[in-house]
């Protein structure tokens, strides 16, 4: 469990993240409520401030950057919450909605969304049924499937969406060259947004875009 001794404004000082108190505030029920649930159901491994800022927060802020204002956001396979919670946070102009095909962990996020005190549509639902019936700017996924089965649950509903943004680990250019051999990039552009390195390691992240071409 989370370390006692250590508080959210200080892990957000370690690594130079500045927010106003409000949404510091609002990030600290959303960890208080998802490492209470954690308790019942696996729904993250960074169980204290640190891990969590290092992971979750950073992860989240290295997207921020590439939402327009008011865009409508869709959070694949959202687990315990992660991007889409601290986005709906650090971000309030968007609008945020979260997904997953598990039924437990959608509900427990469900209760999570509520206890924090946001007020996030939560569909119990695969991406691709959530697609069916609802239109998005962006669809963010992070820790969900390699690319290749991402890639194959969109594939008929770009109707439905602008672009689509994953954070990936190192394995990312093997995933892109195995979804380039199945033809799933027929279409399709990829670009590489951002990189960054996980504190205290060598291994790199990446924000990656892949929409349609023009």
């Amino acid at each position: 469990m989370n370390d006692t001794s250590d508080t959210l404004t200080a892990a957000l000082q370690r690594h130079d993240i500045d927010l106003p108190a409000e949404q510091i505030e609002m990030l600290d029920r959303y960890c208080h409520s998802l490492w209470a649930w954690n308790e019942k159901l696996n729904l993250t491994r960074h169980t204290d401030y640190e891990k969590f800022v290092a992971r979750d927060v950073v992860d989240a802020m290295q997207l921020e950057p590439f939402l327009e204002p008011g865009d409508h956001v869709l959070d694949v396979g959202t687990g315990g919450g992660v991007p889409g919670v601290v986005l709906a946070i650090v971000r309030p102009d968007l609008k945020v909605s979260l997904c997953d095909s598990v039924a437990k962990k959608a509900k427990a996020v469900a209760e999570i969304v509520r206890e924090t005190g946001l007020d996030l549509p939560v569909h119990h639902q695969p991406v691709q049924e959530v697609l069916n019936s609802h239109t998005y700017n962006v669809l963010v996924a992070r820790a969900v499937a390699p690319m290749i089965k991402i890639l194959r649950w969109v594939a008929p509903h770009w109707e439905s969406f602008d672009r689509l943004l994953l954070i990936k680990g190192p394995a990312w250019v093997e995933e892109r060259q195995e979804a380039r051999h199945e033809g799933l990039f027929h279409g399709l552009d990829l670009r590489k947004l951002a990189s960054y390195l996980l504190l205290g390691t060598e291994s790199e992240s990446v924000v990656l875009s892949i929409r349609r071409k023009e």
